[in-house]
């Protein structure tokens, strides 16, 4: 490709609302133009970029057995009513009438359309099992589409779905699509890590998510270095304590020897803490460690469809105060895994159920659900709220003061320093950018739409499914954000929009420059090599900034000064200064690091 015949479009300044790296770098690049809010035109630098994500991905689906299919982007309401997802999906599902008034939407999601297909197509065991997968735009109503492709209302998706007779031919296309994936992403040049995740809208019991791994993504992983344990924070387990936790006020009488695991109880205490609403500012006031804090969270726990009675509480539900220690955070996913969908509770409802205004509560002596923490229960002579303003209590223990919870479970998000689960080590916490999810579905689509094939015996059986999405274009944007430095972007080689570029100073004014150059363009392009002739009539400092910004990973100058000692120079996009190389040699130097 040559320069003067492709349409380069950079920009010095990235417009004011370009909020992360790789949306201000997208831009500059000339690899996206905002047509509106969530919505990008691919411009043909950044196309490229995006064709040979979709290039890997597509040889190793391939690879793997899958069979790719197009499906519609125009969906029938319908589908998403028998499927039952229809009403609960919220407002990112774009919904209108056509011209007869029947309902569609813009697909975000093709479950149930694969579904649909498969129900009519496949009737027996012989024809199982079957993987189908698209790459597709998708659209998704974000109330609030922001940092350019990484969330936008219109995203190109790899989604992939498969079909089995059991649950164990189904694990074992999880595997393999495990594998894949793994493949996938190590071919893109991409450091990445897999986590155990929360299967979330789709369903399903067990899913994977791929981040890259960049100290910008929006997801916590947490990981133990020691071993393979990563879980987005959502789902990481916090253990148990295993011993009381060491309390540190010299107010405490500690436990004499022998006297058994903790502290011995101290008195009951209400301590004035006025204004004092946050556990750090009371730990800090009353002198105690914020470990020693137990701080309430008030929640609206919202009955269930065909629940019965809510106690009398109407469409409030039933108020609920989780306990956590005060350096610990409340998990919402774990959360409503527990208790089922729930709200914050208003002001008016916490006095109503507690007497008193949020930031002094706690569950002495106030008669309501209560769900502790694994850490909360292992505390003694702890602090909470006294239920009074301007009060907490010290010196509170499980048994003496309050009885103990009646509910246990693990509620918060772990920390940096949290037991492995799989007890083999202590967890780290890094940030991803999620750009793949497998889910096993099992039979939620499946059995809703009726799904089935018949077996030897000609008995009907539902099948179990899969699912599998990578976001194609949230790739670019994750590459970005992993690879950049202050010059702009430095892509894998496998993704960027051209593998080489070559530089020829004085090409309309040097005849022997020119020779060179067009050779050397010739030689790499006749050796299958993606290389760009930058023949444009601009100045060496303008050209060399458009490809470091770009991205491009080979840079080749031919000017007539290195020629004279029969020397071209090579940088590599890293690089941190340029190598002469001999004319005769460069495309062997050249497809030597391309091509390895």
């Amino acid at each position: 490709m040559r320069a003067s015949r492709f349409f380069i479009s950079t920009l010095k300044e990235a417009p004011s609302d370009a909020e992360i790296v790789s949306h201000q770098l997208m831009l500059r690049a000339g690899l996206i133009r905002r047509l509106a809010g969530g919505i990008y035109t691919w411009l043909p630098m950044g196309l490229r970029v995006l064709r040979k994500v979709e290039r890997i991905v597509r040889e190793e689906m391939d690879r793997a057995g899958a069979i790719e299919l197009l499906m519609p982007a125009v969906q029938p309401f319908e589908l998403w009513e028998e499927s039952g997802r229809g009403p609960g999906y919220g407002p990112e599902l774009l919904r209108f009438k056509d011209r007869h008034q029947r309902d569609f939407v813009i697909g975000p999601t093709h479950e149930e359309v694969i579904t649909d297909i498969v129900r009519r197509e496949v009737r027996s065991y012989r024809q199982l099992p079957k993987h189908f997968y698209q790459i597709q735009s998708k659209f998704r109503d974000e109330i609030r589409p922001r940092f350019g492709v990484m969330r936008g209302r219109e995203f190109l998706m790899k989604d992939g779905y498969s079909f089995h007779t059991s649950y164990a031919d189904l694990e074992r296309e999880y595997r393999l699509m495990y594998d894949t994936y793994t493949r996938i992403f190590t071919r893109l040049g991409l450091g990445f890590r897999a986590v155990a995740a929360d299967t979330g809208s789709i369903g399903g019991t067990g899913s994977h998510e791929f981040h890259v791994l960049a100290d910008s993504g929006e997801d916590a992983i947490a990981f133990c270095p020691d071993s393979d344990y990563a879980a987005n924070i959502e789902l990481a387990e916090a253990l148990a304590p295993p011993k009381k936790v060491p309390v540190g006020d010299p107010k405490v009488v500690q436990s004499k020897q022998g006297a058994g695991v903790g502290e011995t109880p101290i008195p009951l205490e209400k301590r004035a803490t006025p204004g004092l609403t946050r556990c750090p500012e009371v730990a800090e006031f009353l002198g105690v460690p914020l470990t020693q804090m137990v701080k309430a969270v008030a929640l609206m726990r919202q009955p269930a469809a065909g629940e019965g009675d809510d106690g009398g509480q109407g469409e409030l539900g039933e108020f609920v105060l989780l306990l956590l220690r005060g350096d610990h955070e409340l998990n919402e996913i774990k959360t409503q895994k527990l208790i089922g969908t729930f709200r914050f509770a208003r002001e008016d409802e916490i006095v109503a159920a507690l007497g008193c205004k949020p930031g002094y509560i706690g569950p002495v002596g106030k008669p309501c659900r209560v769900v502790a923490d694994r850490s909360v229960v292992a505390l003694e002579n702890f602090v909470c709220g006294a239920n009074e303003e301007g009060f907490h209590l010290a010196g509170v223990n499980f048994g003496r003061d309050l009885p103990a919870p009646g509910e246990v479970a693990d509620i918060r998000n772990v920390v940096v320093g949290d037991p492995s689960p799989d007890g083999r080590g202590t967890l780290e916490i890094c940030r991803g950018i999620e750009v793949g999810h497998i889910f096993q579905l099992r039979t939620k689509y499946a059995a809703a739409l009726g799904c089935t094939f018949l077996d030897e015996q000609g008995k009907s059986h539902v099948m179990e499914m899969g699912c599998y999405g990578i976001g194609v274009s949230r790739i670019v944007g994750a590459a970005i954000e992993q690879g950049h430095d202050e010059r702009g972007i430095c892509f894998p080689a496998a993704i960027a929009p051209f593998e080489v570029v070559i530089v020829p100073l004085g090409l309309g004014k040097s005849p022997v420059v020119r020779e060179v150059a067009e050779a050397l363009y010739a030689e790499l392009a006749d050796a299958g090599i993606d290389v760009m002739l930058d023949d444009r009539d601009e100045r060496p400092g303008s050209m060399f900034a458009d490809w470091e910004l770009i991205g491009v990973p080979h840079r080749v100058v031919v000017g007539e000064r290195g020629l004279k000692d029969g020397q071209l120079e090579y940088k590599g996009r890293r690089d941190a200064a340029a190598t002469p190389v001999a004319v005769g040699e460069m495309a062997a130097f050249i497809r030597q690091r391309t091509c390895g």
